[in-house]
């Protein structure tokens, strides 16, 4: 499938949500209504993927992004004012450590959601950032424990 057909059918999703729920609630709710209407499209689709951060000569364990649909395109759920460009930078930033060549960025607290939309293109033509090679042994900080632990390499 191409990523326009995806991105398309993802927006169409996020559309029949907007369409239901309106404006007003958390990320949490339009992410879950999300997910329920991209496994009725057929898309898959991965929630709340965790991201290692390679710092120096750590791996870090604290990046988050929302959705990784068709393991193609990332999809950044916001539900604020109004976007601002560090929730581009952010989406930007998840494409590029993943090395996933597109991102959507989906704000449902608008009164028209295409207003709400923004498409992010990865032109960032190395590696994956986070596809470093990997230390033995490498260090980890947990986002939950914030402490170095040591880990031998996977």
């Amino acid at each position: 499938m191409k990523e326009n057909e995806i991105t398309e059918r993802i927006i169409g999703a996020a559309i029949e949500v907007h369409r239901h729920l309106g404006p007003g609630l958390l990320e949490s709710a339009y992410e879950e209504c999300l997910c329920y209407e991209l496994s009725q499209t057929g898309l898959s689709f991965k929630r709340q993927i965790h991201m290692p951060i390679r710092y120096k000569e750590i791996v870090l364990e604290a990046a988050y992004k929302d959705l990784l649909v068709e393991d193609t395109v990332v999809v950044e759920v916001k539900s604020v004012e109004a976007t601002i460009p560090i929730h581009s930078a952010q989406l930007l930033t998840y494409l590029k450590l993943s090395g996933k060549p597109l991102g959507l960025l989906i704000n449902f607290n608008v009164p028209i959601l295409k207003d709400g939309l923004k498409r992010i293109v990865n032109d960032y033509s190395g590696a994956p950032l986070s596809s470093s090679p990997r230390l033995s042994p490498r260090l980890r900080v947990s986002a939950s424990k914030k402490a170095l632990t040591p880990q031998e390499t996977l």
